[in-house]
């Protein structure tokens, strides 16, 4: 695991820039596309990053952070002011389970009916519900992680009978493109798969993650509700 650099200096004035533009970016977003700025919400993807740079992202006003690794959460997270919540946004080890549990507020990389099912069982001995979205393969890479959208309603019928996880929606992680706009049409694939499993299958699947610091504009185009965003807002890692 590489550890963050917990010797760096936190720039806290640079911090409140960033956030401030990535805010303005949204906003403007949101209104070219008509929607309500408070329907999109944003994980400040914390890897790499010290608890201090986190610390100082949350005095800037930030509450909601995401890991890629279960491992490096868990030496983090207890080094970093209380009331944040923390989502997985990497993907999980069946191994890491119980742990990314007892951890997160939320899972986006679900990729398999065994892993749903493992989280139901963590949740069940935790005592609680875990929401989770089901991570999409929607651009056929080989080298991603995801379901095939052919896999979703086997998991989606499997879920009515889970009662510690609650798929509240899906996430997508499109490959990168220098020209943001050509991930548009893979964010709206997401949307429309999304819609058609709710008429065909009865579920809201309120949830679209996707869009990261390059990119997010289109992805709130699209229907995004939550957008993954690290270096535009905490700096270099």
């Amino acid at each position: 695991m590489i550890q963050p650099d917990i010797d760096r200096p936190v720039d806290s004035a640079s911090m409140q820039e960033r956030i401030d533009a990535v805010r303005l970016r949204l906003a403007s977003a949101c209104q070219a596309a008509g929607r309500d700025e408070a329907a999109v919400r944003v994980v400040a993807v914390s890897k790499k990053q010290s608890p201090e740079v986190i610390a100082a992202a949350a005095c800037c006003g930030l509450d909601v952070f995401g890991e890629n690794k279960v491992q490096e959460a868990a030496v983090k997270i207890p080094l970093c002011p209380e009331h944040l919540a923390w989502h997985l946004v990497g993907h999980l080890q069946s191994n890491k389970v119980r742990l990314a549990v007892e951890l997160f507020h939320m899972i986006h990389s679900v990729d398999s009916l065994r892993l749903l099912t493992r989280i139901n069982d963590a949740a069940s001995e935790a005592g609680k519900t875990m929401p989770v979205c089901l991570q999409i393969n929607v651009s056929g890479e080989a080298s991603k992680f995801g379901l095939a959208p052919g896999a979703v309603p086997e998991l989606l019928q499997a879920a009515t009978g889970l009662m510690n996880v609650d798929v509240v929606g899906l996430m997508t992680m499109p490959p990168f493109t220098p020209d943001p706009k050509d991930t548009a049409p893979l964010f709206r694939r997401l949307r429309e798969l999304r819609d058609g499993w709710r008429e065909d299958y009865g579920v809201p699947l309120d949830e679209l993650s996707m869009g990261m610091s390059h990119d997010f504009e289109a992805a709130v185009a699209e229907g995004a509700t939550w957008i993954r965003i690290g270096t535009a807002l905490l700096g270099s890692r």
